[in-house]
């Protein structure tokens, strides 16, 4: 039996004093997002980034916008006061106008399209100026989803293959001049209405139809007062995952590669859930009556970005990178 002296107790409160210290060398990161804890790109974060950094990082997300204001998280990791955020094309395009670009109609063709977009060297002059201009370093895309044309109309009646057969269409659109001007280049009558009232005005007709992904025709109901979707995906949305600079600078190589990894797997996992959820809410869409089909999409996104070229949205855009992207896809 250990003969228990000073020597041994002092030892003893030495290693309980210890305890806590170590414990405070994880780094912890603050995750802040506008998004719901079920949301699948919480989920993801929460179940694949988080057990693997955990030996030496501790990962604290907070959802609904409850520790950064929507649309402050960037400001608040260039400053120092937050670790990590997701943030939208649009977001970094306040900062950056040719980000602008990446949330433009046609510019991403699918899921895989956006990976191979994102990891492309045509990236790295926006990803370095976010990192030396905002001090927020982009690690992986999450894909969100994909915009499709929803309207009252059955397929007899109007059969969409072109940007052409939407002449006339009055199509709501979200009310800024972007979504507007969308709208206009699919070949529709773009409408700007609010988002609460769009139930109502397909029901009684005010409006024909109206553009959103799939979860949320469901979520709103929209199949009740519809009666076709034609898979334009029109606009393949996404987010980055947004990490700390400063963070990351203070981590070793070995760690970096650990968050690197553990992010590009987060953001996969994600992308397959969303993709199975589109899947699954394509027979029950079905199941519901509305006919369901893939229209001319190369015919669409030569249109649309037709329209862009030369336009004002297009002004901030670096030369040739368009044709780059192109040239990933199919």
């Amino acid at each position: 039996m250990m003969k228990f002296t000073r020597r041994t107790a002092l030892a003893l409160s030495a290693a309980l004093l210890a305890a806590p210290a170590l414990a405070q060398d994880k780094v912890t990161l603050r995750m802040s997002t506008p998004a719901s804890e079920s949301d699948q790109r919480s989920t993801a974060l929460a179940e694949v980034f988080a057990p693997a950094v955990d030996e030496f990082a501790t990962y604290e997300p907070h959802y609904n916008a409850s520790l950064i204001a929507q649309g402050s998280e960037l400001e608040a990791i260039a400053t120092g006061d937050l670790e990590m955020s997701i943030a939208s094309a649009q977001e970094l395009a306040t900062f950056f106008p040719e980000f602008s670009l990446f949330a433009t109609g046609y510019v991403h063709q699918d899921a895989d399209h956006q990976v191979a977009v994102f990891n492309d060297p045509l990236m790295d002059p926006f990803k370095q100026k976010v990192e030396d201009e905002l001090g927020v370093k982009l690690l992986s895309v999450m894909y969100l989803g994909r915009r499709h044309v929803n309207l009252r109309q059955s397929r007899d009646e109007l059969d969409v293959q072109t940007p052409e057969d939407l002449n006339g269409v009055n199509l709501r659109m979200p009310g800024t001049d972007a979504w507007q001007f969308l709208g206009r280049a699919l070949g529709a009558n773009p409408t700007p209405l609010a988002f609460t009232e769009v139930y109502t005005a397909l029901q009684t007709g005010s409006v024909d139809g109206q553009d959103n992904p799939l979860p949320t025709v469901v979520d709103a109901k929209f199949y009740e007062v519809t009666d076709q979707i034609a898979l334009t995906s029109h606009l393949v949305d996404l987010n980055y995952i947004a990490f700390s600079k400063e963070v990351w600078d203070s981590l070793t190589p070995e760690q970096q590669a650990v968050v690197q990894d553990a992010a590009d797997a987060a953001a996969e996992s994600g992308r397959q859930a969303q993709l199975a959820k589109e899947e699954e809410l394509v027979s029950f869409l079905t199941e519901q009556g509305l006919e369901i089909y893939e229209p001319d999409v190369a015919a669409f996104r030569k249109h649309v970005q037709a329209q862009y070229e030369g336009s004002e949205y297009a002004e901030a855009w670096p030369e040739g990178v368009l044709e780059q992207i192109n040239a990933l896809g199919k």
